[in-house]
């Protein structure tokens, strides 16, 4: 049995909503690891337009076909999720050297302050400059059709994110 066989991992993230560019990450990731968590939190920093009940149930069909892949929210620190599921790895994707330079911060206070190692996977080329964010500005904005966002956006999520804003915005 080598090393990384056993280990349980967390992919942590808003998920606000689920991207190709998140499922590319936990596709690869997912070999990596004997198990891997993805945990939806919540960014204080940002506002989120779903639940994290919401955001579990668009995630959890994407996955199901993933054996060694579950989904769970929490709150509060990702260190203490990940010592609560008996982790020992914070698996992250980085799409650029901006993502890296922040995701290097938390990574070195995640390691010194709990001894928590990260790992991060590169974005495949394709989805490298795809963000949640300006997903959802595409849509809100009337760009939704999922015939054009479909290679970046799951079709089911896109047809969630759509119904969202018309509630938001006080549509039918």
């Amino acid at each position: 049995m080598s090393e990384g066989q056993g280990t349980i991992a967390i992919f942590p993230g808003t998920f606000d909503p689920v991207t190709c560019g998140h499922l590319d990450i936990i596709e690869r990731g997912r070999r990596l690891f004997s198990k891997l968590i993805i945990g939806v939190g919540r960014n204080p920093e940002k506002t989120q337009l779903f639940t994290p009940e919401e955001r579990v149930a668009m995630i959890r069909p994407l996955v199901a076909h993933m054996p060694n892949v579950s989904v769970q929210s929490y709150d509060g620190l990702t260190a203490d999720f990940v010592r609560q599921m008996g982790a020992h790895v914070i698996l992250r994707g980085v799409r650029d050297f901006i993502d890296l330079r922040n995701e290097l911060q938390q990574a070195s206070t995640n390691l010194i302050v709990g001894g928590i190692e990260t790992v991060f996977i590169l974005t495949s080329h394709e989805h490298a400059l795809t963000s949640s964010t300006l997903i959802k500005q595409i849509v809100e904005m009337g760009g939704g059709d999922p015939s054009r966002l479909s290679h970046i956006v799951p079709p089911p999520v896109i047809e969630r994110l759509r119904e969202k804003l018309r509630q938001q915005n006080g549509g039918p």
